[in-house]
């Protein structure tokens, strides 16, 4: 028997290192809950005719098959089929020879996975199972013989095993049960208590399938740290993909995969910290903007300091590519401070061209109107297009057009008229293409500015030359800054 014993463990051995090469399955678990165990018993009986508990020469040979399924990181369920024989004799006229047949249901209590890791290479655990046995003996009792009895009966059994894990795929187990039948008829003598037997199994265990592997990198979900990896990204055991420098870029991401950088710059150094990789910064020991590959801005109008002829621009200030404020119409004045940027001027006039004689000329003039009209006559349309023209030689001043009206009326309605003659006179220029209509500004002074003193006490008639005078539109031309008299 020990011989037979013997053969077995090595044929255990050999089978454990020719199968632990295909570690591909995963550990059994709610991931792959499967689990196939093999295994070879040795069965000592316990009854009227002989007790050979624990004494290593009287073993009986076996075998079995589990089939096992994970339930939580506590409990597994188990189907467990057992086969073996027993034997015994104490002289000629008592003894017996038995074959043995089992199948239980099983619970199995494992300390691996609550107090061990559940790939712990060591893995106790305690297991009960109740189910039926089959039975066929000979025995010879007190000279009565009883053979080819077969019979079934019900059947306990309770353990302790060790499970080694030799790798993802394959373990080995060794475990001894206590097993007790509900027949007394195994050694042909029928009194006193139901006949048992230790069971001990040494085994193999194989895990079933494969396990869930979302992002394909040869890590079940259940131990991938990392699910979502890219395909045919190398992944190390905990399924993230290997970051070679440890900087916290994966290596597929880092463009400095051999040198520790940071997540800004894409894994590659910057010792100045300014988000712009040492491999592409201009100014790699002066923080800088990424904007400029990394030189400083001191006055933050986006030219690069090294580059910048004026370092102190004021904030939100238009600037050339030298870095100095804009001057667009070359007149010395720079834009921010040029109130007619469009146009050249003087540094006394802030930027802004002075009026030549010949439109201050034109401003004297006057458009008419007659009498509770506000309509532009055909004969001031001459004079109209000649403000256009002085319009757009200064394009940047503004406009004041001023309605007027005379003392017909009340001085309600004669203000609202002089307004509607200014809008009138503003509506024209516009559609003669006046550029930036905004800079017009219009406003109406009703009766409170009359041109000419009217003897109001003298008719109608006798004062008409003179009211007609009075009804018009008259002009100021300033600089943007607004400097007109609206008085």
């Amino acid at each position: 028997m020990q011989t037979q014993l013997t053969k077995l463990s090595r044929l255990a051995l050999a089978l454990v290192f020719l199968l632990t090469a295909s570690n591909q399955l995963f550990a059994q678990s709610s991931d792959q809950p499967m689990n196939l165990q093999i295994y070879g018993s040795a069965l000592q009986y316990k009854g009227e005719v002989e007790n050979q508990f624990w004494d290593n020469n009287r073993l009986e040979w076996g075998g079995g098959l589990n089939l096992n399924r994970y339930i939580s990181p506590s409990f597994d369920a188990g189907l467990h089929l057992t086969y073996g024989s027993a034997e015994a004799r104490i002289d000629d006229f008592t003894h017996f020879d038995a074959q043995i047949g089992t199948a239980m249901l099983a619970v199995r209590l494992k300390m691996y996975g609550t107090i061990l890791k559940e790939d712990a290479f060591i893995g106790p655990y305690l297991q009960v199972a109740g189910g039926g046995a089959w039975a066929k003996t000979d025995a010879v009792a007190n000279q009565i013989r009883q053979q080819d009895d077969k019979f079934f009966t019900s059947a306990l059994k309770g353990g302790a095993g060790i499970r080694f894990r030799f790798s993802d795929a394959v373990s080995a187990f060794v475990e001894s049960n206590y097993m007790i039948i509900g027949q007394d008829k195994i050694d042909g003598i029928f009194s006193g208590e139901n006949d048992r037997f230790l069971m001990h199994n040494v085994g193999l265990g194989f895990n079933l399938g494969r396990a869930t592997d979302t992002d394909g990198d040869g890590v079940s979900d259940k131990r991938d740290e990392c699910p979502d990896t890219p395909t045919g990204v190398q992944v190390d055991k905990k399924g993230c993909p290997i970051d070679s420098d440890g900087d916290g870029v994966a290596d597929y991401q880092d463009q400095c995969p051999t040198e520790a950088g940071t997540v800004a710059t894409q894994g590659c150094p910057d010792r100045d910290n300014d988000n712009v990789a040492d491999k592409d910064d201009r100014c790699p020991d002066q923080a800088g903007t990424v904007a400029l590959q990394g030189c400083p801005d001191a006055d933050g109008d986006g030219v690069a300091d090294d580059q910048d002829e004026c370092p102190d621009t004021p904030a939100g200030v238009q600037v050339g590519p030298n870095g100095c404020p804009v001057d667009s119409d070359g007149d010395g004045v720079p834009d921010n401070e040029d109130n007619c940027p469009n146009s050249p001027g003087t540094i006394e006039t802030k930027g802004c061209p002075e009026l030549d004689q010949a439109t201050l000329k034109l401003l004297e003039e006057k458009v008419r109107f007659e009498f509770d009209q506000a309509r532009v006559q055909d004969s001031y349309k001459q004079l109209l297009d000649s403000i256009v023209v002085a319009l757009s030689k200064y394009p940047d001043h503004v406009l004041l057009i001023k309605g007027h009206a005379d003392f017909i009326g009340s001085e309600e309605y004669n203000q609202v008229l002089s307004e509607r003659r200014a809008e009138a006179v503003k509506e024209y220029l516009i559609q003669q293409g006046v550029q930036n209509p905004d800079r017009m500004v219009t406003k109406g002074y009703g009766e409170t500015q009359p041109l000419v003193q009217v003897n109001q006490r003298q008719s109608r008639r006798r004062t008409e030359s003179a009211r007609a005078k009075n009804r018009r539109v008259g002009f100021e031309m300033n600089t943007p800054d607004m400097q007109l008299n609206l008085e």
